[in-house]
């Protein structure tokens, strides 16, 4: 079956509420040279597209700017990062032997050349993303999952989630056997961080609301404390020997509560604020004690082949916590902003 000229897509034409996204008729994308058009199965939902829709990211030297993930966003624009989907066309200079294979997206904008390169764009934010039937990546972000037995729904939820995860615990260098706090554990990114830190034998210690803590037991946490209590002494009972890692996505006031929680040379890796991102701490916990505070954007072209060899292995598997038609896209973000799930929102177009 040819490619259509034109395809169903939502976009956003200026920052705002769910009200902003707009369905819309336009022009299936054409493939540049090195780049491939791909039929999009499944996207994934991320707090990536409520904030980049809301402007919320703010800028260097102005925080509530309105701003997309990296700045100013060229609008109009169609969101969604995280897509799985088959390669339909190809454009020159690409192996046509892509055409029809089963593909996921890394969906990041990355600085250089380079196993190490770092991103400093997003799909859906500095370019167009998969809320749409098709859309063209570059053939050199594009991976090969055809034997994956994960579906195309957990497919599609791999690429940010689980990517910022693995980003953090590589950054955080992890090892067999620690002890690894996880916040946010009931989260996309948080069930990532559980499952991947389950994977590579650390003991991991979860906080979680106390009506998913089920959940994020059953995702492969040892230990699971309540956020609504007290937080710090909660961890110090569960893990009196002190934390190696904590993988933080909330930041706020555990920052400064949790750093003296840190074991001698522990890393605190942050890639999320929705605690808060002003944070006030005692830096002698870090000097006095060898610790790390550690930012993690996302990943690197390494931390992504390794994701797609656990995806083709299928040695971990994602939680689908609902499913929406492409036309709604805001009715899927509106549950997302609800924070009443565990796992991850996928749109089908």
């Amino acid at each position: 079956m040819g490619v259509p000229e034109t395809m169903r897509a939502v976009r956003i034409a200026e920052h705002g509420g769910p009200e902003v996204l707009e369905a819309t008729e336009v022009a299936v994308p054409a493939p540049q040279a090195g780049e491939v058009l791909v039929q999009v199965s499944a996207v994934a939902l991320n707090n990536t597209d409520l904030w980049t829709r809301e402007g919320a990211y703010g800028r260097p030297g102005d925080p509530k700017a309105l701003s997309g993930w990296r700045g100013p966003i060229d609008f109009p624009r169609i969101q969604g990062a995280d897509v799985a989907g088959r390669v339909v066309a190809a454009g020159g200079d690409v192996n046509k032997s892509l055409v029809g294979r089963r593909v996921v997206v890394d969906p990041a904008v990355y600085d250089a050349e380079g196993p190490d390169a770092n991103p400093v764009g997003l799909m859906g934010s500095e370019r167009d993303g998969g809320y749409a039937e098709y859309v063209t990546a570059s053939a050199e972000r594009v991976h090969d999952v055809t034997e994956s037995p994960l579906t195309d729904d957990q497919l599609a939820t791999l690429p940010t989630a689980y990517g910022t995860a693995l980003g953090m615990i590589e950054r955080g260098r992890l090892q067999e056997g620690e002890t690894v706090l996880v916040s946010g554990a009931s989260g996309g990114v948080g069930l990532a961080l559980v499952q991947i830190a389950r994977a590579r034998r650390a003991r991991v210690l979860a906080i979680s609301s106390e009506s998913k803590i089920g959940a994020v037991r059953e995702a492969g946490a040892h230990e699971v404390v309540d956020r609504a209590g007290d937080v710090a002494e909660q961890i110090r009972a569960a893990a009196p020997d002190g934390i190696d890692v904590a993988l933080d996505v909330v930041a706020g006031d555990l920052v400064g509560e949790g750093l003296p929680l840190l074991r001698e040379g522990g890393r605190w890796v942050i890639a999320g604020a929705l605690g808060g991102y002003d944070v006030t701490f005692d830096v002698r916990r870090l000097y006095l004690h060898n610790a790390q505070v550690i930012g993690s954007a996302m990943h690197t072209p390494t931390h992504f082949d390794l994701l797609m060899d656990l995806a083709r292995q299928g040695e971990i598997q994602p939680v689908i916590a609902a499913t929406f038609p492409l036309d709604q896209a805001a009715q899927a973000q509106d549950e997302l902003a609800r924070r009443a799930h565990v796992g991850k929102i996928v749109l089908r177009p």
